[in-house]
């Protein structure tokens, strides 16, 4: 967790009550020896006496582990590395990640996913609506626009990634696509920790939560995946309900605002999104009887910090 100075007005009292709850938590997180932030020729803290790897981003000058770029200290096994921050998305293989259309071109889309180069979607890495494994037909490139246009918000998984850093998409899966109803936010992939799972169904809330890996999250009205065999069936039968369905409640409208904004604080706090903390400080705010719009003020920020520091200090009790 790295914590960030807040460019926001805050008065005396705020700003004591934040450098505490600051305070708290790097004590914490250097009692719980976890990640520790460093800047250019900052100091690594390591045992001399053991055997250590140098990894990325770190430089030994007469016996001292140094820091070569400003970042987060991560250690696996003996295995010592600085993870830089503020960095463009770094992409593997099997990422989830959601991104905005920004072409459509020949039997393929382009993604923008906050990358150094847009994400390819192929048209032939997409699933058809008729969930049958064919080649694809000049009448489906055709009809490629009924799919996706510019601006459309997608999600996907990172199939492979090419020598010149090209990221090659595929959604052969319902469960990826095209994603409506709901909010775009943008954070600092480094926020975003790879998990087994980066889709989540609020059920009290009715919306879904997808924490893309390269810093893109989509907060939205739940979409019920239908099995594609029984849509034909149903057509007609649900044709007069969905067009009663076409505006989003407004409940859940300020659920999905909520989510948002508790996003936002996190973010600019610096601290780790998960489902966890994007709960706990959306349920924070609903206890404090905060308007959706206050939650981006100076005083929930400092509330937020309050509450992190008292969490994971409880948390280190257990």
């Amino acid at each position: 967790m790295v914590m960030r100075k807040l460019e926001l007005p805050l008065s005396q009292t705020q700003k004591v009550r934040f450098e505490r709850a600051i305070e708290r938590l790097q004590s914490l997180s250097s009692t719980a020896n976890s990640d520790t932030s460093v800047i250019v020729t900052g100091s690594i803290p390591v045992n001399h006496e053991e055997s250590f790897l140098k990894g990325h981003g770190t430089s030994e000058v007469d016996g001292e582990l140094l820091a070569t770029v400003c970042g987060v200290v991560e250690r696996v096994d003996k295995l010592v590395y600085v993870r830089t921050l503020r960095a463009r998305y770094k992409a593997e293989t099997g990422d989830i990640v959601v991104g905005r259309v920004s072409e459509v071109a020949q039997k393929l889309w382009r993604v923008e996913l906050n990358c150094t180069q847009d994400g390819v979607l192929k048209l032939s890495s997409m699933t058809t609506t008729d969930d049958v494994q064919r080649r694809r037909t000049s009448a489906d490139e055709l009809n490629m626009r009924n799919i996706f246009v510019e601006d459309d918000v997608v999600c996907a998984e990172v199939r492979t990634i090419q020598r010149d850093g090209t990221l090659e998409l595929h959604a052969r899966s319902h469960k990826y696509g095209k994603l409506e109803k709901g909010l775009l936010l943008k954070v600092d992939p480094y926020l975003v920790r790879k998990s087994n799972h980066h889709f989540h169904y609020i059920e009290s809330l009715g919306i879904d939560l997808i924490i893309g890996r390269n810093g893109f999250i989509w907060v939205g009205e739940h979409v019920q995946v239908r099995d594609p065999m029984m849509v034909d069936d149903q057509k007609s039968d649900t044709y007069d309900a969905d067009r009663e369905q076409i505006h989003t409640s407004l409940e859940t409208r300020q659920s999905i605002c909520r989510m948002g904004n508790a996003i936002r604080v996190l973010a600019n706090l610096g601290f780790t999104v998960t489902l966890e903390v994007i709960m706990e400080t959306a349920n924070l705010s609903n206890s404090k009887n905060i308007d959706i719009h206050d939650m981006l003020g100076s005083e929930f920020h400092v509330v937020v910090a309050e509450s992190e520091a008292e969490r994971r200090r409880a948390k280190r009790q257990k």
